[in-house]
């Protein structure tokens, strides 16, 4: 254990991270694990994979995922804006450059292999696009002659149309909501927040109308006959055959037959193995990172930080209740993964990075930092006799 005393870069970094934020999520990525224990199997020996091949490659996702998270926590603020922008500009360039030379998966090009490996661009662009829109913002109501309010108005539609395009509107949704999210804290009136809601049930009636698998999808939900509702019905008789306390480790036989057992539908297996307890318990844990993240953004002092870290922890809370609410048919069907307990690299390395920009934001500075960063503001300010600077971006 690092004492306070100590000046390496590793001692200040432990006595200035959120530990508490830090133990939740090691806590989530270990309960992952065992929870895909129970899912992944039955798919792997459905594949004619080996038994653990699923759970042996999170595992070795999960250790750079992880190492990823802690270097990026060391990053100040600035690097912080500066690596988001780099991830930003690559990830948007690889969702376009799949839209032509990535292979086509169920009538959708989401996905780029590189040197064997395949990724989803668009799993890196989500925390790179909130932290940038955070800092437009930021920097729009503080400079006046930086117009980042327009810009960040602009980078939504530049970060959805290759996902429209794709298409993957579960994607375009969470994206929109949080950018929403982050224009109603920078302190946008009540009047535009509902007009963008206005724009967002269009956007969802455009993609009914004419894009057939978000129509089929959202019929099936209001009306069984309209077409095939077998995963959402294996996944509610998951949950009916757990009832509070589940059958035990392993001894699941709804998730034999539930194809996505592993990724979208692990919440089900969870709820039939480990009961609904376990369940409530998990959505306890997402809930205990996103209000402590809430938390800890509504304390800093700094612009920029306060809306990045509102930002992230709403991205990582909404694709939970999206996951969560589609296996008790609570929304539509949408393959869209549950942080840290799904089976998936890109996705565990998207939210590794994520979490790794919160760490970052939410460390406690040192005062000396603070005096140094106010001092050079006011230092240019003196001698120009009161005008604004630039803020090093």
């Amino acid at each position: 254990m690092a004492s306070r005393a100590e000046r390496t870069l590793v001692g200040e970094w432990w006595w200035t991270v959120d530990r508490t934020i830090l133990v939740a999520l090691v806590v989530l990525m270990v309960a992952g694990l065992v929870l895909l224990m129970g899912g992944g199997p039955p798919v792997a020996e459905r594949l004619g994979l080996p038994t653990f091949h699923f759970v042996n490659r999170q595992i070795m996702y999960l250790l750079p995922a992880v190492a990823t998270m802690v270097v990026v926590s060391f990053l100040p603020p600035r690097y912080v804006r500066r690596v988001a922008l780099v991830i930003f500009c690559l990830g948007i360039a690889m969702m376009i450059a799949a839209l032509y030379i990535g292979p086509e998966v169920k009538g959708a090009r989401r996905w780029l292999t590189l040197a064997g490996i395949t990724i989803q661009p668009s799993e890196f662009v989500k925390p790179a696009f909130v932290v940038i829109t955070a800092w437009l913002f930021a920097e729009g109501s503080r400079r006046r002659d930086m117009p980042g309010t327009l810009l960040a108005i602009l980078i939504l539609p530049v970060t959805i149309v290759p996902l429209i395009l794709q298409p993957d509107i579960g994607q375009t949704m969470l994206i929109s909501i949080v950018w929403a999210c982050l224009f109603f804290t920078a302190g946008l009136h009540i009047f535009w927040v509902a007009g963008i809601g206005g724009m967002g049930v269009l956007g969802l009636a455009v993609a009914y109308e004419f894009i057939a698998h978000v129509r089929d999808r959202i019929e099936r939900f209001f009306d069984k006959s309209a077409g095939d509702t077998f995963q959402i019905d294996t996944a509610l008789d998951a949950f009916a055959q757990g009832g509070w306390f589940g059958k035990g480790p392993g001894e699941g036989t709804v998730k034999r037959i539930l194809p996505d057992a592993h990724t979208d539908f692990i919440f089900a297996v969870t709820a039939e193995e480990f009961g609904i307890i376990v369940c409530i318990a998990l959505v306890l844990l997402f809930a205990f990172i996103v209000l402590r993240g809430l938390y800890l953004a509504q304390k800093n002092e700094e612009p920029f930080c306060r809306l990045a870290v509102t930002g992230l922890v709403t991205l990582f809370g909404i694709q939970a209740c999206i996951n969560m609410m589609v296996n008790v048919h609570l929304i539509p069907a949408k393959g869209m993964t549950l942080p840290f307990v799904s089976y998936g690299g890109s996705s565990l390395l998207s939210l590794a990075i994520g979490m790794g920009f919160l760490i970052a934001l939410t460390r406690k500075r040192p005062r000396a930092e603070i005096l140094d960063r106010i001092a050079s503001r006011r230092e240019p300010e003196t001698r120009s006799f009161g005008s604004r600077t630039a803020h090093d971006a």
